[in-house]
């Protein structure tokens, strides 16, 4: 690969590097600055982002080492998913029975017996049912072609993420696909690393490597010769920062490798589709059963009659009587199999997830969409999800003096010492913090990075303080990251002569911001206007506490920024763990506001509706978090609000009682979501909680349904979720709701729909074959066949994929533990079945003398034809009534909403039109008189007032009980 490059570095010799570790091979290439020498990049600069400013970006580099995305796999092509759609055991029986047939047919049409005035059509019936199997194949194996497309597109969306890197000197963020050898990556808490590489600088970074190695040890990180500085993909950063220099992507990476081992590997089957299998296959031995008894009746009937008849049948007619029994027996199999019934989860699925994806739900576990549709309990976070997560500093105390609108913090900044109080600020802000300026898609400079350190670094740009200059100028000597469970982020720099000046100057100073109880708790001095220190007594303590109280009843987040000097001898004494956040000389305490963003209050009313209880979890302040709850609507008359500490301080029993009333929970902790969600589930509750931060992931992936932020996520987060906010956007969530319960209501639907026709047409041809003299049903094969193209593959794309209305939440969730068919459906599937044979029987037997038919060959075929045209007009319109299981009397309500649904019912009455007149010996029908057309519509479309007047009748086996044929399975649990 690449001899002919200018790298002077081979990709064989990267990947002996990383599979195992070898520090022996690292001596071998020379070192981490040999590495980077031939790699061309300069560790301090980075790669040069004019390189990536044109189409051949990187060229010579990713020609040489490879691109950092995996081949696409090996999709179907669609002869294979024709054969597939065919390697069905009934399809491949029918083929050889109508082959059969269709030899048996030549044969009779060129036999001497065959009289010679009669047309030779002996051959059409088993050509037919050979054309109508290619058909079902077909219309199959597109479905599943265009199922596969839409997947795929879905699991490029799925991959793709956003990473840090440094090129020509600046921090700038580019999609991982984008990401080079050479590359230098910026690591951070939470991040999932996209590709294998060598530590070159950072302070405390510690990786997860278990999912690479199999090692559960953190691995911490150090420069080469001092420990570990190798940098493997597929580990998670669990704590501090760092940089890497990208040595290999893509398929050559430890987790490429990896992940092209695993490949081909089915995906499982998600619950409602295993609940359905478990249906199909129940529903199949009835009809098989059928079918066996159909045939033996038929059998036993033919011989009883031969042999009472004066003259025995030869044998060929034996042979070809036998066959048609046999093609008869096979099409009951056929269309009592309900094949459409896993396939309509599929269809269903393939079309939320889409569409959910125009929504900002990028789902990543398909069960997790269905499950959606049952859940019981909302917990989402406030930052980002609920607010905006625009924030601006807005109010503030900082060094004894106010401010409390945005406009003023200029008008503070002449009250303050510039030397010792303005410049420390500045230096704080800047130091303390890993958010940096860039410009944004639309080419306009904005702030990335976490939206607190955004405010504050803005607060000091409207000051006129260029961050960037401070940060370059100052000695960071140690870094303690933002974590959750300590909620501050501390920085330790060498105190210089351009440092900010100090009444307490020393060696080393200690930057600190965070939760203002937390930081304040910390604190035993407090800064004045003019720089100088005072302690920090009971009286100053309450004053800056109700400061807190104050602007969190203000619905603000409050951040209080504190520093302590401290010498040489100190810092050697201290932990690298732990950061030192005791006496500590308190600057100030500011507030950040966050509006909540448009249509959240809308969304928690339209979840309380749908019978969704929704709590508020965060790591804000108690009051700020109430404040912020109640302009929601979260927080209710008689809700629970407490901190997490108060909630882990409880034994179960007690946490037991008080989670059905708790509404807000502040402060909380990582561990404060688990507890919170297993409490729940204890109760039966199907869960939803969100998450962005890599302690979320153990709650996310207990929740039911796990949703991580797509814009303030960790990748962590992201990897445990189900499914990807892409917005961070609390109202995504409601839609994913809708989706979920369309998900479910779109396979009950069709359920009500294909039972109905199953039963009918199984029944129809048993009785009518039974009844008949010489052994046919009053439906053909080819017409059976017709009908189960209708009611399995159209009818589920028709039902499946009716997208969600608002009357979805007007009902409470359906339980996890309830049976696919409900008491409603039973009595829609019944009454429908009963109806649709008790019509088709009284014109079979009774038609002739209503319609004015008499006994003639011809007349008897235009009668067996309005018995046809009758059963497909009643499933037509039987479609329509089951758009609705609930008790809804208008079935055509938002109809036309649905192009798909509209589409197909044209198609199947243009189908049946054409069928009908030009059908002829192929599919034994005849054309219609424009009356017999309207009459036999007429009678189909009675299908509606039944449905309407089922529907009047009562529930007396309750709404949700399970009847016939409803196999219960425990809840879908995430591994």
């Amino acid at each position: 690969m690449g001899d002919s490059s200018s790298f002077d570095i081979k990709v064989d010799d990267i990947s002996q590097l990383f599979d195992p570790k070898s520090d022996e091979q690292l001596q071998k290439l020379g070192g981490v600055d040999a590495i980077c020498k031939k790699l061309k990049v300069d560790p301090s600069f980075g790669l040069s982002a004019d390189q990536g400013s044109n189409q051949d970006a990187f060229k010579e580099r990713q020609e040489h080492f490879g691109r950092n995305v995996l081949p696409e796999p090996k999709s179907k092509t669609f002869l294979q998913l024709l054969w597939a759609a065919y390697n069905d055991k009934t399809l491949i029986m029918l083929s050889i029975a109508s082959i059969v047939s269709l030899a048996v047919g030549i044969w009779e049409d060129y036999s001497p017996r065959h009289p010679k005035d009669e047309p030779r059509v002996g051959w059409v019936e088993g050509t037919a049912i050979l054309v109508a199997v290619l058909a079902v194949v077909l219309t199959n194996a597109i479905n599943d072609y265009q199922k596969e497309a839409q997947f795929k597109k879905l699991n490029s969306k799925k991959e793709d993420r956003v990473v840090k890197v440094l090129r020509s000197g600046r921090e700038q963020q580019i999609s991982v696909y984008d990401l080079n050898v050479g590359d230098i990556l910026i690591l951070e808490p939470g991040d999932i690393i996209p590709v294998d590489g060598l530590y070159l600088k950072g302070h405390n970074l510690a990786c997860d490597e278990s999912s690479a190695t199999g090692e559960s040890d953190t691995m911490k990180k150090n420069v080469e010769g001092r420990g570990d500085c190798f940098i493997l993909s597929g580990s998670k950063v669990l704590e501090g920062v760092g940089r890497a220099v990208v040595l290999a992507v893509g398929e050559h990476s430890f987790f490429g490798k990896t992940m092209m081992s695993m490949r081909g590997d089915e995906a499982e089957g998600t619950p409602l589709q295993m609940k359905l299998d478990t249906l199909a296959e129940q529903i199949a031995k009835l009809g098989f059963a059928a079918a066996v008894l159909m045939l033996i009746a038929l059998v036993i009937k033919y011989f009883v009659t031969a042999a009472l008849a004066p003259e025995f049948p030869p044998v060929g007619d034996i042979a070809a009587s036998m066959i048609s029994i046999v093609i008869q027996a096979i099409t009951i199999i056929v269309v009592a199999v309900p094949e459409g019934l896993p396939m309509a989860v599929t269809m269903a699925l393939a079309f939320a997830t889409t569409q959910m994806l125009k929504d900002n739900n990028l789902v990543r576990v398909l069960a997790a969409c269905e499950t959606m549709g049952n859940a019981t309990a909302i917990c989402s976070d406030k930052t980002g999800t609920l607010t905006q997560n625009k924030m601006t500093v807005t109010h503030g105390t900082l060094a004894q003096e106010t401010f409390e609108k945005q406009d003023d913090v200029k008008s503070w900044a002449n009250k303050v010492d510039k030397d010792h109080v303005l410049s420390l600020l500045f230096e704080t802000v800047a130091v303390n913090s890993t958010a940096f300026e860039d410009k944004n898609e639309q080419g306009q400079l904005e702030f990335i990075g976490s939206k607190t350190e955004c405010a504050l670094l803005g607060m000091t740009k409207a000051l006129g303080n260029h961050y960037e200059d401070v940060r370059h100028d100052a000695t960071v000597a140690k870094v303690y990251p933002f974590a959750s469970k300590r909620k501050t982020m501390t920085t330790i720099i060498q105190t210089k002569e351009n440092s900010a000046r100090t009444k307490t100057q020393s060696d080393y100073r200690v930057h600190v911001k965070g939760a203002s109880e937390i930081v304040l708790e910390g604190c035993t001095k407090y800064l004045d206007s003019n720089g100088e220190v005072h302690k920090l007594d009971k009286e100053a303590i309450v004053k800056w506490n109700g400061i807190i109280s104050s602007y969190a009843d203000k619905a603000l987040r409050t951040i209080a920024i504190a520093f302590r000097d401290i010498s040489k001898s100190q810092y050697k004494k201290l932990n690298d763990d732990e950061p030192p956040i005791e006496e500590l000389t308190l600057v100030g305490i500011v507030g950040i506001m966050d509006p909540l963003r448009p249509g959240v209050v809308e969304s928690v009313s339209a979840f309380r509706q749908a019978g969704v209880f929704v709590r508020m979890i965060t790591g804000d302040n108690l009051n700020t978090a109430k404040a912020i709850a109640r302009n929601a609507g979260i927080l209710t008359k008689g809700g629970l609000a407490m901190s997490g500490p108060e909630l882990r301080k409880m034994s179960v029993e007690e946490q037991r009682k008080v989670i059905p009333r708790l509404q807000v929970l502040a402060r909380s902790s990582p561990q404060d979501k688990t507890i919170v969600v297993s409490r729940l589930q204890e109760q039966d509750q199907v869960v939803g909680m969100t998450g962005d931060g890599t302690n979320d992931g153990p709650a996310l992936k207990m929740a039911d349904v796990g949703f991580s932020m797509g814009i303030a996520g960790t990748e962590v987060a992201k990897e445990a979720s189900d499914i990807i906010l892409m917005d961070d956007n609390f109202n995504s969530i409601l839609k994913a709701l809708l989706w979920g319960r369309a998900v479910n209501d779109g396979v009950r639907k069709f359920l009500t729909f294909q039972l109905t026709v199953n039963i009918a047409a199984v029944v129809l041809s048993f009785i009518s074959a039974i009844a008949s003299e010489n052994a046919e049903s009053v439906l053909s094969a080819v017409q059976l066949l017709w009908v189960n193209l209708i009611m399995d593959t159209l009818a589920a794309l028709a039902l499946a994929t009716e997208p969600p209305t608002n009357d979805l939440l007007q009902r409470k969730p359906i339980s996890k533990y309830a049976h696919l068919i409900n008491y409603r459906m039973a009595k829609m599937i019944l009454g429908q079945a009963i109806f649709q044979i008790a019509v088709n029987l009284i014109v079979i037997y009774l038609g002739g003398p209503i319609f004015h038919l008499h006994d003639s060959e011809y007349d008897q075929k235009v009668l067996r034809t309005m018995v046809f045209n009758i059963f497909v007009f009643l499933q037509v319109f039987n479609e329509i009534n089951c758009r609705r299981i609930d008790q809804t009397l208008n079935v055509f309500k938002d109809m036309f909403d649905n192009w798909i649904f509209i589409a197909i019912q044209v198609l199947v009455i243009v189908g049946q039109f054409l069928i009908v007149t030009f059908g002829g010996i192929a599919f034994k029908t005849v054309p219609l008189s424009p009356q017999q057309w309207a009459i036999t519509v007429a009678i189909g479309a009675l299908s509606l007032p039944v449905g309407f007047i089922i529907r009047l009748l009562p529930d007396c086996g309750g709404r949700t009980k399970g009847v016939f044929f409803a196999p219960s399975s425990p809840p879908y649990k995430k591994s």
